[in-house]
């Protein structure tokens, strides 16, 4: 069991951790999410996707991979009914026009990977959430705020 003297300590050690949290968290919910046969999309929707996420980084810096970001919001006194919770900070957006195949991408398709990148984000949220309340859950705090 880790200890800490205070909740301060605690939610630094817990934003430290938050980066290999992701890195798991993400490759849980991609499986979820694109592959199998519970994917959301459909092969060809995925590849299109593939396409489009090398040249949105080109063009701006920042495709749809790597796009989402996380971060820790505390609740106040940590308690096990009181963890710090996980948000997404930011979602992967495909944009209406201007990328490669974009005249293959109807509106439809464009709404169905737009849902599966917002479930994709959530799945992340979760997974992260769960590894975060098992490591406050058996950390040990010297003092806590009243």
């Amino acid at each position: 069991m880790t200890k800490f003297k205070d909740e301060r300590e605690l939610l630094a050690a817990v934003r430290d951790r938050l980066d290999g949290w992701l890195y798991t968290a993400r490759e849980e919910a991609y499986s979820e999410v694109f592959e199998g046969p519970e994917s959301i999309l459909e092969a060809g929707q995925i590849e299109l996707l593939d396409k489009i996420d090398p040249e949105l980084t080109r063009r701006e810096g920042r495709g749809l991979r790597g796009a989402d970001e996380y971060g820790i919001v505390p609740t106040g006194t940590l308690d096990e009914e009181s963890t710090p919770h996980v948000v997404s900070t930011n979602h992967p957006l495909i944009p209406e026009y201007g990328y490669p195949g974009g005249e293959t991408l109807d509106e439809e398709s464009r709404e169905q990977a737009k849902v599966a990148l917002w479930e994709y984000c959530e799945r992340v949220v979760e997974h992260t959430q769960h590894a975060l309340e098992e490591f406050v859950w058996y950390a040990e705090v010297e003092t806590w705020n009243e």
